[in-house]
Formats: structure tokens, C-alpha cells, sequence
């Protein structure tokens, strides 16, 4: 195998550009002057499955800057609505439950307003188990998946010179 394939071999640059986004959201979380501040929270498991869609499969549908925005937004808002308006706690005798009607909630209006991120519905469950409040929608979820989404941009447009997004809205 010859050095330049090595060097431009797509699994390694999606590894790379994956990893970069990981670390630049992770940096601004834990080292930068926001850091330790309550806009400090940039980032959430569920990024990492979303770096994983943008990066390998970026004519997927669900990885169009629409729905990792929007899915990512949705998915936290429903959780922030059922920690705020139903008084969710972690009560075993309910919560699994509650936790259920979110998620099919989650789901349900991913597929109703067409933006369907996978990885997004985790954070329906990171809100109602961390029980989360509006903020949370800012910082970490706009924020870093506007991050995401420039990552994708860069990686998939200027390097790869593949056409991302297919579709912004």
C-alpha cells in the first residue's frame, strides 16, 4: 500500500475528523474560559453518535444539518418538558414509565416534523435522568451541534470534496 493512500484513506480521515470535533467541543467544556461556568457544557454522549453518522455516512438522510440540529433540540425539549411540567423524579414506580412516553414522544415527532437524528434520542433521557432545565438547549445541545455540523462541513465539503450537506433546510 502505498504512503498517500495510507494517508488519505477515508476510514482514517473520518477517524480523524470524528476525533477532532470530539476533542474541540471536549476542550471548550473542560479547558477553555468557559469552563466551570454554567455555559461550561458543551458536550453529551450523544454527540459521539452523531460524529459517527456525519463523518461515515454523510448522504444519509439523518445526518443532514437539519435533523442533527433540530433532532438534537427536540429530543432535549422533550425531556425538558416532562422534568418541568410533569414534576419528574427518578421514583422508580413512575419514572420508567414517564421515561417511556418520552422517548415515544421523541420519537414520534422526529418522524412527524421529518427530522430524524438517531443518536439524538439519548438526550431525552439524559434530561429526564440529569433533570435538566431550558438552558440546557443552548449549552451543550445548539452549541455543540452547530459545532457538529461545521465539523461535518469541513471534513465532508473541503477535504473529502463531497457534497455536504446535501440539504441545509
Amino acid at each position: 500500500m502505498k504512503f498517500k493512500k495510507i494517508i488519505c484513506w477515508p476510514p482514517l480521515l473520518a477517524g480523524i475528523g470524528a476525533g477532532v470535533t470530539i476533542a474541540v467541543i471536549s476542550y471548550i467544556t473542560y479547558q477553555s474560559f468557559l469552563a466551570g461556568t454554567i455555559y461550561g457544557l458543551w458536550l453529551t454522549a450523544s454527540f459521539g453518535s452523531s460524529v459517527v453518522i456525519v463523518f461515515i455516512s454523510p448522504e444519509n438522510e439523518y445526518a443532514q444539518p437539519k435533523n442533527v440540529l433540530f433532532g438534537h433540540l427536540l429530543a432535549a425539549l422533550v425531556g425538558i418538558i416532562f422534568v418541568t411540567f410533569f414534576k419528574i423524579t427518578q421514583d422508580r414506580t413512575v419514572f420508567f414509565l414517564t421515561l417511556g412516553i418520552a422517548i415515544g414522544i421523541t420519537v414520534m415527532l422526529m418522524m412527524v416534523f421529518k427530522i430524524i437524528h438517531p443518536p439524538a434520542g439519548g438526550n431525552t433521557i439524559l434530561v429526564m435522568l440529569a433533570q435538566e432545565s431550558y438552558q440546557f438547549l443552548i449549552f451543550p445541545i445548539f452549541v455543540g451541534a452547530v459545532t457538529i455540523i461545521i465539523g461535518g462541513v469541513i471534513y465532508n465539503r473541503l477535504i473529502l470534496k463531497k457534497n455536504y450537506p446535501l440539504q441545509w433546510f
